[in-house]
């Protein structure tokens, strides 16, 4: 993409985040529930894994403090997904249905960008600044960190938000096949808690697929292993480039999808 095109992306998005925020504040009691609900969300996480250390000083080769690094990483991902995709991605298929995306489809912009990023969800930055809270608390609880690891998470945070995005729009493109298409959007929703927890808990055929068929483990266990684990710069490589694939497996996949389309008027 040339230079002109990312401003003219920029400057979209910079004007779907001010309606957002501007709709999000007329309803102001919403805005509070809104981060509420994703904070007991955030204690459940938590508090499972604390009453499982109760009983064992480790989980798979993770202590406490590792965990707890673990979920802090799941939580500032997780944020940063709701608040710029989440919104867009779960009305996909009632879009679909009430033949909606025939306004979208004739916008001169690309049209999975426009149905992924409409819609920002201001109400979560809150929940972002709380799961950033955690992560800071739990690496500062480590006893032994190296600063310099840190680093890794500037490109594997991303690296899981994108990939995170990237499997989640491709259950959903299927509403567009399939009109209804819910039982494949509880599919994605049990792949997805396979990434909630460490990846190292499971068999290595599990385990596998997590990070190839299914790669919901790059979206915490990868960026969480930069930090805890000794560098394995293959494992990190591999999560990059098979993110961008994914990436580019969406867009095509998406395409693909769009020969499907029956709109509204037709």
């Amino acid at each position: 993409m040339s230079l002109t095109g990312l401003q003219k992306y920029s400057r979209l998005y910079s004007s779907f985040f001010k309606a957002s925020f501007i709709a999000d504040m007329e309803y102001r009691v919403n805005f509070l529930t809104r981060i509420f609900g994703d904070v007991f969300w955030y204690l459940a996480q938590i508090v499972m894994f604390e009453v499982l250390y109760l009983h064992t000083d480790k989980i798979g080769t993770w202590n406490v403090h590792q965990t707890r690094v673990f979920l802090g990483l799941l939580f500032v991902v997780d944020a940063i997904y709701m608040v710029i995709f989440s919104d867009n991605l779960d009305r996909l298929t009632e879009r679909v249905r009430k033949g909606e995306m025939d306004l979208l489809l004739t916008k001169p912009v690309d049209s999975q960008f426009m149905l992924s990023c409409q819609r920002v969800n201001t109400a979560l930055l809150g929940n972002f600044t709380i799961a950033s809270s955690w992560l800071i608390y739990s690496l500062f609880k480590l006893p032994h960190l190296e600063p310099l690891k840190l680093l890794w998470l500037i490109v594997l945070i991303p690296t899981g938000v994108i990939s995170l995005y990237s499997i989640r729009f491709m259950f959903g493109a299927t509403a567009i096949i399939f009109t209804r298409s819910e039982n494949l959007q509880f599919m994605w929703y049990q792949v997805y808690k396979l990434g909630m927890r460490p990846d190292h808990i499971y068999f290595p055929w599990l385990k596998f697929l997590l990070l190839t068929l299914f790669p919901v483990a790059i979206v915490a266990s990868v960026p969480a292993r930069a930090v805890l684990d000794p560098t394995n710069y293959w494992l990190f490589a591999w999560s990059i480039a098979w993110t961008a694939v994914i990436l580019w497996l969406s867009h095509r996949f998406w395409n693909f999808c769009l020969k499907y389309y029956s709109s509204a008027s037709s």
